[in-house]
């Protein structure tokens, strides 16, 4: 088949993935190629839209266009449903591959995983977490077709808005245990944790001690 990996932004956190999606396809026999345009898609028989930052609209180009969602879906539609629900505090998190449709995130489901979350990951092994689970979808999905059928989503669907850097910022009354998920979330180099106290801005960074 020939199979296309699309990732409108060059410097996402997925493209590690993307590669390692790809060279598994590959050894599979399949046709594969990365992309970082929307405009550079062409006719095929799927499309994997992967942590992609506009929505695309060419969906008669390819047979399937494939979408993994972060959420049980169709609660939790929108935007960085991970994060949301790492706030939340919840411990285990659905990741969800469904067909694209005109209206985003409503499409058919086919498949779906969970990610068991200890408390203590920090942005990158969520992102480890999520991005290993996208690619174990998206490799069942292959193995399986054209034997797949699709299950229409059910009940009330719910959304959660795009985040912004300033959602990073941390209440200086409160205490680090109270606010430690939001730290868990934080990107150090795109939207940092930071706080303001006597009129300036402060930026914190947040690693794990190596072993």
């Amino acid at each position: 088949m020939f199979i296309q990996l699309l990732v409108d932004n060059p410097k996402s956190w997925f493209i590690p993935y993307a590669l390692k999606l790809k060279k598994i396809l590959t050894q599979a026999k399949h046709k594969v190629i990365i992309l970082h345009s929307h405009n550079e898609v062409k006719r095929g028989d799927i499309l994997c839209l992967l942590s992609c930052e506009k929505i695309f609209t060419k969906l008669h180009l390819n047979k399937h266009n494939l979408i993994v969602h972060g959420s049980d879906l169709p609660k939790g539609k929108g935007l960085s449903p991970l994060t949301w629900q790492v706030l939340e505090g919840k411990s285990k998190i659905p990741v969800t591959l469904f067909e694209a449709t005109k209206k985003v995130d409503s499409g058919d489901v086919y498949y779906q995983e969970y990610i068991l979350l200890n408390g203590t990951e920090l942005i990158d092994e969520l992102r480890q977490l999520l991005g290993n689970n996208i690619i174990k979808l998206i490799q069942k999905f292959v193995k399986s077709y054209p034997n797949i059928k699709g299950i229409p989503q059910t009940g009330k669907s719910t959304y959660y808005k795009k985040r912004k850097p300033e959602d990073s910022k941390l209440d200086i009354h409160k205490s680090i245990s109270k606010q430690f998920n939001l730290l868990r979330v934080v990107d150090n180099e795109r939207y940092p944790a930071f706080f303001e106290h006597r009129g300036i801005k402060y930026k914190i960074k947040i690693n794990k001690f190596e072993e």
